[in-house]
């Protein structure tokens, strides 16, 4: 059952994203009807989350089954749910250090008279099985108090003032819960205000709420997010660069992949970022990575000789480099409206080539470069992929594996073997609300939306000249 309207875009970038979905390469291979539904589909499922959580387990700590057993106790602590919704933790059938656990939903709930209001982001972490933290809350009524019970709204165009004592703008209804915090102590401070404000007890979407929970062996990651790093493929011995490191989920996934042996050098720009990656390397109790706020377009300089400590690096320094890459985030979900412009949205592929240069500049002859995005357009990823192919002759498309997302989107130009070599997920083939199918059918498809390329470098990719930048 869809519960949510579909997702709200400016006019203009939801007539750029039709473009994308009904491009003639893909009307020629599947038809205008089919091409028209799947992409309805998608401005639906967007606003929904997926029917499960993923958790990446920490199997360089402890095994699987242990971890498995361990976070079944915990999270059946959590008094939340009815008798019917038994939680049970499923493997992943080919991804080996990842669980699954179902997302009940959507729930009948009954809506109350006091309601809180909460910014779109905090909406959609609640679908996701969180609480509603402090510096979410928009809007609560003028006497709320600790231990009240109320509804939760999302504020989906961001239309409302915070501290307002109420909202009648466009909001969508995500559940219950009852306040640990009153007014003054949420608004009257003066000062931004930590901590669980509302504490959801009916949420819409049941998930388990993973805040504390096996903090070291238990890692909450979208599932395409963990299988670019088996796609990556690290070794134990290795020097890997991860570009756009924060929050640094990907940088330990490759560090716990090779075993804790070799060096991964985590690069991000913004700084107040980095502390984001040291909290997650310190919990999952890593050694053999190496942090750095630095612009990763400037990573590599050619008159550093040797091996250098830190940023820039020689030419030629990695044994495998990821360039996850800034962009339009136009594939997570749930994502009920996004209020970013066309110049917005069409903002990021340049600076994606730049990164993408220095990327092959940074890897070494032989080496692997993964490139992945968790967006939908064409622009930022086969697009890419076609640029990537005539700017570099010396790199080649590689197979990935596990083999969990479908190929790519035809659009770019790319022959059918270049479009079955690289992993697009799209959740809008796939999605069926309130489909009674096991979790392991159905989890490769209910995803958010996200894509990956792996090639290698085989010999010296020259970079193309400006003009191609153009392209």
């Amino acid at each position: 059952m869809s519960v949510f309207p579909r997702i709200s875009l400016r006019p203009e970038v939801a007539d750029y994203l039709k473009g994308v979905f009904l491009n003639k390469e893909l009307l020629a291979s599947i038809g205008h009807q089919e091409a028209e539904r799947h992409f309805q589909t998608l401005l639906t499922c967007l606003s929904h989350p997926p029917s499960y959580s993923c958790v990446r387990a920490s199997v360089h700590l402890a095994p699987l089954d242990e971890i498995r057993r361990k976070l079944s106790e915990e999270l059946k602590k959590q008094k939340c749910g009815s008798e019917e919704e038994q939680l049970e933790i499923f493997l992943h059938p080919s991804v080996p250090d990842v669980l699954l656990i179902p997302v009940v939903g959507p729930r009948c709930v009954q809506q109350l008279s006091s309601e809180v209001v909460a910014g779109a982001q905090c909406g959609n972490a609640v679908l996701r099985g969180a609480h509603v933290f402090a510096p979410g809350i928009l809007a609560c009524p003028k006497y709320m108090k600790v231990g009240d019970v109320v509804s939760v709204f999302s504020d989906v165009e961001g239309k409302c003032t915070r501290g307002a004592f109420s909202f009648h703008g466009k909001k969508t209804f995500v559940g219950n819960g009852v306040a640990e915090k009153d007014r003054v102590g949420i608004f009257g401070t003066g000062e931004t205000v930590r901590g669980v404000a509302v504490r959801m007890t009916e949420p819409l979407y049941w998930s388990p709420s993973f805040d504390g929970v096996l903090p070291h062996l238990a890692f909450l990651q979208n599932l395409p997010s963990v299988v670019v790093g088996h796609v990556l493929g690290p070794r134990p011995g290795e020097r890997i660069l991860d570009m756009c490191a924060a929050p640094g989920g990907k940088t330990c996934h490759i560090a716990a992949l090779m075993e804790d042996q070799g060096e991964v050098v985590a690069l991000d720009r913004i700084r107040n970022k980095m502390e984001l990656i040291r909290q997650n390397v310190e919990k999952l109790q890593l050694r053999s990575v190496k942090a750095f706020c630095f612009n990763s377009t400037k990573v590599i300089s050619d008159d550093i000789i040797g091996n250098a400590e830190g940023p820039p690096f020689p030419p030629e320094s990695y044994d495998r480099v990821l360039l996850d890459a800034p962009c339009s985030g136009l594939g997570q979900r749930p994502n009920m409206a996004s209020t970013w412009s066309l110049k917005e949205i069409c903002s990021y592929p340049p600076l994606q080539r730049s990164l993408f240069r220095a990327a092959v500049r940074a890897l070494k002859r032989g080496g692997i470069l993964v490139y992945s995005t968790c967006t939908l357009t064409l622009a930022e990823n086969e697009e890419q992929v076609a640029w990537a192919l005539r700017t570099f002759p010396g790199l080649t498309l590689l197979p990935q594996e596990p083999r969990v997302g479908g190929e790519g989107m035809p659009g770019a130009g790319l022959t059918p073997e270049q479009l079955s070599l690289l992993q697009r997920f799209r959740p809008e083939l796939s999605w069926e609300p309130g489909a009674a199918k096991p979790i392991a059918s159905r989890a490769d498809g209910d995803t958010i939306g996200f894509f990956i390329a792996k090639f290698q470098k085989n010999s010296f990719a020259a970079c193309g000249d400006a003009q191609e930048d153009q392209d």
